[in-house]
């Protein structure tokens, strides 16, 4: 527990850092490319290490050489931060710059269609590197409700993590209820964050030539689709569970770097870091509601009732995102 607890404020720090600082770097026309490549680099190195400390478990036993990569990746990455990234809060300052006046801070709070704030008062010039203060709780509101686009964008990424949590709870046991053993299980879940990651390097380019609502509108459909393949073919559950986690990880890929971007360009750069936060919070809090739903429905329905919960929640959110989203980056 104490390990976990340690890896937790580890990942709320550190990989929220490089999502903000990545963005920080490249400006508002390159977000969805730099998310795709950080996005891509995290998963894949969960999945390479998976492997890796799989194989040196076999090898060598439990402890403690599985735990000497995890060492040395906390060498490398303390390292890395002290003696080589550089802090970015000058590229935000310079953004800063750029943006109107408080009262005309970004295009989501100007009145027009998708768009739910008033205008306040007209502020500064452009040029004026004058900030808007919000306070925490204004902005956790702004990104969980108030704001249409931001709203969008938080509830597909707690759909899309609620499937990944769901898909972890029910799809290994019904895959084995129709006969398909250990490897073929595992095959069809490194299929899924296999596609997951590598599909990022390209759909993160794609939100910022295509637009970020066509990959997330596209990307929840194509997950909801996942669910209805699990359940097709029961004679035949390998091909089953391939072509429904081919499904889940290119719709995941196709959302995840596009979502943060959506957040990026509806907030103000002087708070736009808390913005993310608050997504972020929403996104992850997926993977434990997906866990609890996947438990309480298939004790009380059985296995396939909840692959099809999870299915008509997904097709609900892509809905919804549909409507709420509205594209708000420079291309």
């Amino acid at each position: 527990m104490a390990a976990n607890v340690l890896l937790g404020v580890n990942q709320g720090l550190a990989w929220s850092m490089t999502v903000n600082m990545k963005i920080d770097l490249v400006g508002p026309r390159n977000r969805g490319l730099a998310m795709g490549l950080n996005e891509a680099a995290g998963y894949m190195a969960v999945g390479a290490t998976a492997l890796a400390t799989g194989y040196l478990a076999a090898a060598y036993g439990l402890r403690p050489v599985p735990e000497l990569i995890g060492v040395a990746y906390a060498a490398a990455g303390l390292a890395l931060s002290v003696l080589v990234i550089r802090d970015t809060a000058a590229h935000v300052a310079a953004e800063t710059a750029t943006y109107p006046g408080p009262g005309q801070e970004a295009a989501a709070t100007r009145p027009g269609p998708g768009r739910d704030t008033a205008p306040t008062r007209p502020g500064p010039a452009p040029g004026t590197a004058i900030a808007p203060r919000k306070p925490f709780s204004m902005i956790f509101l702004d990104a969980s409700w108030r704001n249409r686009s931001l709203r969008g964008a938080s509830q597909a990424g707690l759909v899309n993590n609620l499937n990944d949590g769901l898909t972890w709870g029910v799809f290994p046991l019904l895959f084995a209820s129709r006969g398909l053993g250990l490897a073929g299980i595992g095959l069809i879940k490194g299929v899924y964050p296999l596609l997951w990651g590598a599909g990022q390097l390209l759909t993160g380019r794609l939100a910022d030539t295509l637009g970020r609502k066509p990959l997330i509108v596209a990307g929840m459909l194509v997950q909801a689709a996942a669910f209805p393949a699990a359940l097709a073919l029961p004679s035949r559950p390998l091909l089953a569970g391939l072509a429904s986690a081919a499904l889940l990880g290119a719709g995941t890929a196709m959302v995840y770097p596009a979502l943060i971007a959506a957040v990026a360009d509806h907030t103000h750069p002087s708070w736009r870091a808390q913005a993310l936060g608050a997504y972020r919070f929403w996104r992850d809090l997926g993977y434990a509601i997906g866990a609890v739903i996947a438990g309480l429905v298939a004790g009380a329905f059985g296995l396939s009732a909840a692959v099809v919960a999870g299915g008509a929640l997904t097709l609900l959110s892509g809905l919804l995102a549909a409507r709420w989203i509205a594209d708000n980056h420079s291309r």
